[in-house]
């Protein structure tokens, strides 16, 4: 019986998809096996698998992947937390981006995915004092992928970052649970002022492309911010804001626009 509960213990469906949807990988297409292989298929579990891949990105002459990957797992270690958050990020990914029809896309290929769990770890050691080592990872995230968390940021669960580039979200900045944002977003503040001077954005919020979310403001659950909008303003929950500034311009539209992904509103949102 005892030998049972061990055994149910370690079924793990998602990264038995992963591992699957990798071996359909380096069968269909011999010529990356060996990176499939490294990322993936040499590891006992997803956890062991994303801290080679952060390793493996975020490690430079300055610091080696052998490092990396020991801060890393010390981290996961530490804290399963972060294990349950990119899964959930992973999960987030593949039920709302169109272009992801594997679960193993994110951890291969898309930096949105790679920064976020980067991120999670600096946040991980700033938390725990190591402010050192958590910008050392802000840096190396912002250099390699063009993404820049401050590792003081919070931020949920089921977080999707599409395409990923110039993302600045800052030192105070909150974000909450089951959030998407899109390319060249800024949560940030509006001037030289100290303490908490970033934005605080609530669950299931959508944010499009270019938008800019400027100050120690509140944007409502379930929210919609209109590509390319400049957001000065609290925004209530269920509503959609577009324009610079920004101003409600009607309904959020459903229930749970990040999980939609619907970013048309007035006549053309029908």
């Amino acid at each position: 019986m005892a030998q049972t509960r061990r055994n149910i213990s370690k079924v793990d469906p998602v990264w038995d998809q992963i591992q699957q949807e990798a071996e359909d990988a380096v069968r269909d297409e011999p010529l990356i096996g060996g990176f499939v292989h490294a990322c993936i298929l040499h590891h006992k579990s997803i956890e062991n698998a994303l801290s080679y891949r952060i390793a493996a990105k975020l490690s430079s002459n300055e610091m080696s992947m052998m490092v990396v990957r020991e801060m890393v797992e010390e981290a996961y270690a530490e804290d399963p937390d972060l294990v349950a958050a990119a899964r959930a990020d992973l999960v987030a990914i593949y039920d709302r981006d169109p272009a992801c029809h594997r679960l193993l896309q994110p951890i291969l290929y898309f930096k949105g995915y790679q920064a976020v769990q980067a991120y999670r770890v600096g946040h991980h050691l700033y938390t725990k004092g190591k402010r050192d080592l958590a910008y050392f990872i802000q840096m190396r995230v912002s250099e390699i992928f063009g993404v820049d968390i401050h590792p003081a940021a919070k931020m949920g669960k089921g977080i999707m970052i599409d395409h990923a580039h110039s993302i600045v979200i800052g030192e105070t900045a909150v974000v909450g649970d089951n959030v998407s944002m899109l390319h060249s977003v800024t949560l940030g503040g509006t001037g030289k002022e100290e303490e908490d001077r970033h934005p605080k954005i609530g669950n299931g919020v959508l944010i499009g492309a270019g938008a800019k979310v400027l100050g120690n403001i509140s944007i409502g659950h379930c929210s919609r911010i209109a590509a390319g909008s400049v957001v000065l303003e609290p925004v209530p929950a269920c509503k959609t804001v577009a324009g610079i500034p920004a101003r409600i311009v009607g309904e959020a539209g459903c229930d749970q626009p990040s999980m939609s992904m619907n970013h048309l509103f007035g006549p053309d949102a029908e």
